[in-house]
């Protein structure tokens, strides 16, 4: 559901505090978040940012990548810093939403068989061959207009996921030149306000990709599904709790990934710095 995994990334290191006390709320967004396969999920967009790491590095730094680079990419993607960060801000937004109706229908045996669809796929597109397979598929379905990327294209309509993820990607973007800049590693001319140009005028290539990384994953992730399973969660996902919960899930993630993306920022400035020193 959340294509800016390994987009843009950081490395500051912080403490979370959850602002909720262990009430019986707590509890139950803990069991929701569990139940959402969201700590598998983050140990898989932890392997994503290493892999987008070693890219960065080939791209942006003279010296190219290093074990010192690995060890800062690493502590950047920090599973228990991401789980903290998303647990603390998605329990914060959903907090006082109908988290029982939410519950009710991802620890049913429906649900669970999708969060573990959804988990499934997103691991098997970390092989390259795996994702590249799964974008010619999809690309065949979205032009044949077939029966089933016609019902992904109604829950993906319904959770607005394209324009969410356009957003997220661009915000990260953003905040990755933020970081570069902080970090002193930018000619003097580029400004917070070109860097919001340039991120801006990426908008069209993002909203691309993000469609058809959306379209390719959600198309391979529910193909076990049955029709009445797929329509079972579109249904679900137009109701109130539906709505709150996709709600919190991307504000959540925004911004741990706003945050990374800074950091990786600082980090790479950081070491192009030395190395053209």
């Amino acid at each position: 559901m959340f294509r800016f995994a390994a987009p843009i990334a950081c490395a500051l290191t912080f403490a979370f505090t959850p602002a909720w006390g262990q009430t019986a709320e707590a509890d139950k967004i803990d069991s929701l978040f569990d139940a959402l396969g969201l700590p598998e999920m983050i140990e898989i967009m932890r392997e994503e940012g290493l892999s987008y790491g070693e890219t960065l590095a080939a791209d942006m730094l003279p010296g190219g990548r290093s074990d010192q680079w690995d060890q800062a990419v690493s502590a950047i993607y920090d599973t228990d810093m991401m789980y903290e960060e998303v647990r603390g801000a998605f329990g914060e937004a959903i907090a006082g939403d109908d988290i029982d109706a939410m519950l009710a229908f991802f620890t049913s045996e429906q649900g669970e068989k999708i969060i573990g669809l959804e988990v499934s796929a997103r691991r098997a597109l970390l092989d390259d061959a795996v994702e590249e397979a799964s974008k010619e598929a999809a690309a065949i379905a979205m032009m044949d207009e077939t029966p089933r990327y016609l019902m992904v294209q109604e829950f993906v309509e319904a959770n607005d996921l394209i324009e969410s993820n356009v957003v997220g990607s661009l915000n990260s973007s953003y905040a990755f030149y933020i970081g570069l800049i902080d970090g002193g590693a930018m000619p003097a001319g580029v400004t917070p306000e070109t860097a919001l140009q340039d991120v801006w005028s990426q908008e069209p290539d993002v909203r691309g990709d993000t469609t058809e990384w959306v379209y390719s994953f959600l198309l391979m992730a529910y193909q076990p599904l049955s029709d009445d399973e797929l329509n079972d969660y579109i249904a679900f996902s137009r109701t109130q709790a539906g709505q709150d919960m996709t709600d919190a899930l991307f504000l959540a993630f925004n911004g741990m990934f706003d945050d990374i993306s800074r950091a990786l920022g600082l980090a790479s400035s950081r070491f192009m710095i030395s190395q053209e020193l």
